[in-house]
């Protein structure tokens, strides 16, 4: 299926879901939800052997919440963004959950699928990311969501380019920037 009708479909399946059409939330799902298992299975064949938390396991926990919870979904960009928010959510809460249990152990390793950081994360690592994400959201709220979308999403650049109806240059540029900042704010506290 190419990239023009899933657009096209998701969108649309959404819409017809939001309405009631119990059919659509089923249409939606398929292509949305191996998308998403796609992409988590290509973030997590990157971390270590014997991490604690699964590839299904991170799929479904998104797509739980993102269709238990009570939000109108816009459109596919609205939809994709929710579900890297969401993943990056969980992520953050599982990391913070081993930190607690191991108290700085390296029980989880984290590693980007975008060039912001090759090297593995550990916990501790991973909650510096959020809290740096968390701070470029106050200061420009759409470099971050493209950030999150790149990085947690899985989303190409063209594809983030598609959602946001701009050009594969703008979404460089702004990943560019995103990503600087991130690494300053990840070195400013790095050195505190």
């Amino acid at each position: 299926m190419t990239a023009k009708i899933c657009k096209e479909n998701i969108t649309e399946l959404l819409d017809q879901w939001q309405n009631g059409d119990e059919a659509a939330l089923a249409s939606v799902s398929n292509l949305v939800y191996s998308e998403l298992e796609r992409r988590a299975r290509v973030y997590m064949s990157r971390e270590r052997a014997g991490h604690t938390l699964e590839t299904a396991a991170l799929v479904n926990e998104v797509f739980l919440n993102l269709f238990d919870a009570d939000v109108s979904f816009v459109d596919r960009q609205h939809f994709y963004t929710l579900a890297s928010r969401t993943m990056r959510r969980i992520l953050v809460d599982h990391a913070r959950s081993i930190s607690r249990k191991k108290r700085g152990a390296n029980a989880l390793k984290i590693t980007l699928n975008t060039q912001l950081n090759d090297a593995e994360l550990d916990m501790t690592q991973f909650l510096s990311l959020h809290n740096a994400l968390e701070s470029l959201i106050v200061l420009d709220d759409r470099k971050a969501k493209i950030l999150e979308l790149e990085t947690f999403a899985g989303l190409s650049i063209q594809h983030i380019a598609d959602l946001y109806t701009v050009s594969v240059r703008t979404i460089e540029r702004e990943l560019k920037f995103s990503k600087a900042w991130v690494y300053r704010e990840l070195a400013l506290e790095e050195s505190t």
